[in-house]
């Protein structure tokens, strides 16, 4: 599929903006970080969660534990995916029993993925709580899953396509809206 880059929403310095409010807002709510527990979604999520590891590191003074889980074996849509699904890592510091998970991902759409990751970290244990940090929220959700912490609300059509880019793997940091162009 070709996308065509259509308006840039977030560039480095917005995204760097709205990560310190979310980092500022989880010690808020929480009244600081003790027993919090940063869990970045595969892929874009587990960079920005690392991202909010090292504010609240930096703002606090204390390293709170982060990991990264992967929902791929936990989607409903695996068998329309793919044959052969690509696996990431699942990698959790600490126990999540009784802990303050905070979920990250790059893009909230229909909800789906964020289900999937509650079931993936049912099975790990029971936290005390489990709140959602998103960088973009695009609306036309399937299901009633709200984020806890949000960067920006970018209402879309469901032709377009949100693309989140992180240095970590695209080089650059930046969001952009894309048009599907058609395939000759």
């Amino acid at each position: 599929m070709n996308l065509r880059e259509k308006t840039v929403v977030m560039t480095e310095e917005d995204m760097d903006r709205v990560l310190r409010r979310i980092a500022n807002e989880i010690v808020e709510r929480n009244r600081g970080v003790e027993d919090i527990v940063i869990l970045g979604i595969q892929r874009r999520g587990v960079h920005l969660a690392s991202r909010i590891r090292d504010l609240l590191r930096e703002s606090e003074g204390t390293k709170v534990p982060t990991g990264e889980l992967d929902i791929t074996l936990y989607r409903d849509d695996l068998a329309v995916l793919s044959d052969d699904p690509v696996v990431h890592s699942t990698s959790i510091p600490v126990s999540v029993s009784g802990k303050k998970l905070v979920l990250v991902d790059d893009v909230l759409f229909t909800g789906r993925t964020v289900r999937a990751a509650l079931d993936a970290l049912m099975d790990l244990g029971r936290p005390g709580s489990v709140q959602l940090a998103i960088l973009i929220d695009r609306g036309h959700r399937e299901l009633p899953i709200q984020p806890d912490y949000l960067g920006k609300m970018v209402p879309t059509s469901k032709n377009e396509i949100v693309e989140v880019k992180v240095k970590e793997l695209d080089k650059e940091d930046r969001v952009v809206i894309c048009d599907r162009e058609a395939e000759i």
